[in-house]
């Protein structure tokens, strides 16, 4: 018979079986489509030998007046500047500590810092901005060793003592509380995920649980009763702490032990825990009601959003204060970002209007500077060109307006001529009128409330976002729920699908790739508390793809030639900034230029292969009906426009759709630029096609696929 072609239309549709996905494909992994065909994406380079402590939450690049390129990334421990190549280290100061004294002892590198009731916690981060060390011989450290670098705390055995870890080890008599220091803590930003919370009004919804948390000492099994900590400090003497996602309730503490513990406390379940896991006190929160179900409110994880008001950087951290960084400072990269003065100091993020040079805090104080007024359907804007003042007057145009569909405000992002703000239930539009009003609200949208605060893009006109229950939405005018043939794989677990945590729905990061035309949201999948896939929707070609690509952040081609983006990495040790006694406790992130060669490359070029594939749907012989005879392929015709090295084509057969589908017998093959055509000896009811490749330097993309097909009897 003559060769036979296959349309395969473009785009994913993981919503029908194989079989009824006729003509379509099904799946794939690193690929998009273009002008209706599927091609490899592009690789990525690491773009700076270090790894930044915490998961990465926003991702801001912008210029200064002179055009000098900057971007900033927020994470969940720091605030960094990347400039030229390298890490900037401008995260905030907290209330310094002053005239703490220090213990050290002759042979060991642990250090005690002495300061009564100084609050810090495990794992907390902070310089010492001034030290005066004893003479005579007491210690051999000296003021570099203590000033030079960064310091975790190790321990904390009472709320007036914590540990460090100095780069070397005391070979003089040693202090017993002597000498005179400053420690400044790095100003806290939160947990590196976001959980399932407890106790009405968590969070945003109108209080916190107790910032107070530590780490397991030992490896703790679903049915023991007393538990044991590194630290208690900070933890009530009865109350209950929140393990992964179980509650335990305990009504004694002996040395670092919880005793008297009930395990699976609040309708959660018992399980083992690993040495070394988060132990969180979850005894003490404001709330506005009583307790609630654990499972019906969520944790924030710490996050930044980012914005910048001409050259300067303003970051806010998710329900705490705002911060400002001027590029055109005298040292700026020895400068950190401050507390922006006269705003409020508790909101969910921060957005600058660009069009009249206002600033907007969402979710925000009723008092200003009184963090306990803050109420998270509240809006303040600055003053015109004054983002210090907030307070509205005769003469100025600062003011504010309270949101009333839904609980919180989610997220907000500018527009052409408009901000769009998402709350979790409806969307509104924010326009610049001018006097006397200043700006004018109008919703345009219910039950349309946006996942998460960085869930949401505008790109040429539109606004698409993730949904806060689940779908994909767009605002072009009027708000719109976008069809997709993806949506059961991302927001279900029906039929094995990996579906989203919704329990972290929060971290999830929308970005555009306008080298490509494409919406990118980075999710975490139904068991990962962090992300771990993507879904792609080209809005040129209207088509959806998904794939296991993870970034906590990504950055479009707007500054830079080519998209930037994080990876978070859970076990990685960072090493910027150089810490004393760093951990792995927060993991560590990466930085990437993305749409570069055909690799994934670490910072020295040591290339490791992207493993792109796509599948289709099942075809069949339409004789008699619809795969009524067996078919017999004898060869196929490969036809890439693009193939770089080599490709595999692989046949799956099957005779029903409740089969397995198997490699032809001579398959997989592969295939390079020379290959003809390829014989096959393939014989099945159904069929299906994979390409794919799986060694470095290689890419492709596929053109159309023809068979040289005929019948070969009903069974």
């Amino acid at each position: 018979m003559p060769l036979k072609k296959i349309p395969i239309k473009a785009g994913f549709n993981k919503q029908d079986t194989a079989t009824a996905a006729e003509s379509q494909w099904i799946d794939g992994d690193f690929v998009r489509f273009r002008y209706g065909n599927p091609e490899k994406i592009g690789g990525w380079q690491e773009l700076v030998d270090n790894t930044l402590a915490g998961p990465a939450r926003d991702q801001l690049t912008w210029t200064d007046l002179q055009g000098q390129k900057y971007a900033a990334i927020g994470t969940s421990k720091l605030l960094v500047v990347y400039y030229e190549g390298a890490f900037y280290d401008i995260t905030p100061f907290d209330t310094a500590l002053t005239s703490c004294t220090l213990t050290s002892t002759t042979g060991s590198a642990t250090v005690t810092v002495n300061k009564a009731l100084h609050n810090l916690k495990v794992g907390d981060y902070f310089k010492f901005t001034s030290v005066s060390l004893p003479g005579g011989g007491v210690t051999t450290f000296t003021n570099a060793n203590f000033t030079t670098n960064v310091f975790e705390i190790i321990t904390v055995p009472t709320p007036n003592t914590f540990t460090i870890t100095m780069p070397a080890q005391e070979a003089g008599s040693g202090m017993t509380a002597q000498g005179t220091v400053t420690v400044s803590p790095y100003v806290n930003i939160g947990n590196p995920f976001q959980t399932y919370g407890f106790g009405w009004g968590t969070g945003t919804y109108g209080g916190t649980v107790n910032d107070v948390f530590t780490t397991l000492n030992e490896t703790l099994d679903s049915s023991e009763t007393d538990v044991t900590l590194t630290s208690v400090t900070g933890f009530p003497a009865t109350g209950l702490v929140k393990i992964d996602n179980e509650l335990i309730s305990y009504t004694s503490i002996v040395g670092n032990d919880l005793l008297g513990c009930v395990r699976g406390a609040e309708g959660t379940t018992a399980v083992s825990h690993t040495n070394g896991t988060t132990v969180y006190d979850a005894t003490s929160f404001i709330g506005w009601g009583d307790a609630s179900s654990a499972t019906t409110l969520k944790l924030a994880a710490g996050t930044w959003s980012l914005d910048n008001y001409g050259q300067i950087l303003i970051a806010t951290i998710g329900n705490g204060k705002t911060y400002t960084w001027d590029p055109s400072a005298v040292t700026p990269f020895e400068t950190r970002a401050v507390v922006m003065s006269g705003a409020p100091t508790a909101s969910i993020m921060t957005i600058v209007s660009d069009r009249d040079r206002h600033v907007f805090h969402l979710g925000t104080e009723e008092t200003i500077g009184s963090p306990t007024t803050q109420d998270p359907m509240l809006i303040r804007f600055s003053n015109q060109e004054d983002f210090n003042t907030y307070a509205p007057t005769s003469t100025n145009t600062a003011g504010s307006f309270r949101l009333d569909t839904g609980n919180t405000i989610i997220g907000a992002i500018q527009g052409k001529d408009y901000i769009l703000v998402l709350t979790d239930a409806a969307a509104y539009v924010i326009k610049f009128v001018g006097s006397p009003f200043t700006f004018s609200l109008q919703q345009v949208g219910t039950n349309c409330g946006c996942i998460g605060q960085h869930a949401i893009v505008y790109i040429q006109g539109a606004v698409f976002w993730m949904g806060y229950g689940g779908g994909f939405f767009v605002y072009d005018g009027t708000v719109k729920q976008l069809p997709s043939l993806v949506e059961d794989f991302v927001f279900t677990t029906k039929g094995g699908n990996p579906g989203i945590n919704y329990a972290a729905g929060g971290i999830v990061y929308a970005s555009h790739n306008s080298l490509f035309n494409e919406v990118i949201w980075f999710y975490p999948t139904n068991t990962s508390a962090q992300i771990d896939r993507s879904v792609v929707y080209n809005y040129n070609e209207q088509v959806w793809t998904t794939m296991s690509l993870a970034r906590s952040t990504y950055e479009d081609a707007v500054v830079y030639d080519v998209p930037y983006a994080t990876q978070y990495l859970t076990t990685a040790t960072p090493n910027f900034p150089t810490i004393n006694g760093v951990t792995n406790t927060f993991g560590g992130t990466d930085y990437y230029e993305h749409e570069v060669g055909t690799n994934q490359s670490d910072f020295y070029g040591n290339d490791t292969a992207i493993s792109a594939f796509i599948r289709s749907g099942d075809f069949d012989l339409d004789i008699d009906g619809d795969g009524e005879y067996i078919m017999r392929v004898k060869r196929f015709v490969p036809d890439f426009k693009v193939l770089e090295g080599n490709a595999k084509v692989t046949l799956f057969l099957r005779d029903y759709p409740a089969d397995t589908a198997v490699s032809s017998q001579l398959g997989p093959f592969t295939i390079n630029s020379s290959t003809e055509k390829i014989d096959t000896r393939a014989r099945n009811r159904l069929m299906s096609i994979k390409i794919e490749n799986d060694a470095v330097n290689e890419t492709w993309r596929y053109g159309l696929f023809r068979i040289d097909v005929y019948p070969d009897g009903r069974r």
